[in-house]
C-alpha cells in the first residue's frame, strides 16, 4: 500500500505549557490559519483541535503568580461537540497570544463568510410607544 504524503501544517504561533516560567512540561500549543491544537503526554499522547470558525469567544485569566511569571490562560469558548472549552495553560505573552487568536478566528470566519447577526431592538413584540403586555383583545379577526 502506498504512503499518502501530506503538505505539513503551517503553523503561526506555538508554545509550550510553562512551569516557573520556563517551558518544561509536555503539553504543547500551536494555531494554523484554520484551526488552534493541544498536544499533551509523552508515552500516551492525547490531541485535540478546534477550528476557528467554530470559536464563540475568548478569555485571558492571569493569577497573581503568573502575572509574576509572565504568563497567562487563554480560555477558548467554541461550539465544538467534543471540546467546548479548550485552556491554553501558563503560556507566554498571554495577551499576544489572546489577539493572535482573534485576529485568526475573525479571518477564518471572513473566509466563510460566517457573520453572527446581532438582534439590537427587532423584537417583535416590543411596540414602539412602549407597551410589551400582551393584550388579546388587539387581534384582529
Amino acid at each position: 500500500m502506498a504512503k499518502v504524503k501530506m503538505d505539513p501544517i503551517e503553523k503561526k504561533w506555538q508554545d509550550r505549557k510553562r512551569v516557573l516560567g520556563m517551558p518544561l512540561s509536555f503539553t504543547k500549543y500551536s494555531l494554523s490559519d484554520d484551526r488552534i491544537f493541544l498536544e499533551k503526554g509523552i508515552l500516551n499522547l492525547k490531541s485535540e483541535e478546534v477550528l476557528l470558525y467554530r470559536v464563540r469567544d475568548i478569555d485571558l485569566k492571569m493569577s497573581l503568580g503568573q502575572r509574576m511569571l509572565g504568563v497567562g490562560t487563554v480560555c477558548i469558548y467554541s461550539s465544538d461537540a467534543s471540546s467546548p472549552l479548550l485552556e491554553i495553560v501558563n503560556v507566554k505573552d498571554p495577551r499576544e497570544v489572546k489577539e493572535l487568536i482573534h485576529k485568526a478566528v475573525e479571518a477564518a470566519k471572513d473566509r466563510r463568510r460566517m457573520r453572527p447577526m446581532e438582534v439590537m431592538g427587532d423584537d417583535p413584540f416590543d411596540s414602539a410607544h412602549g407597551d410589551t403586555d400582551f393584550d388579546p383583545d388587539d387581534i384582529q379577526d
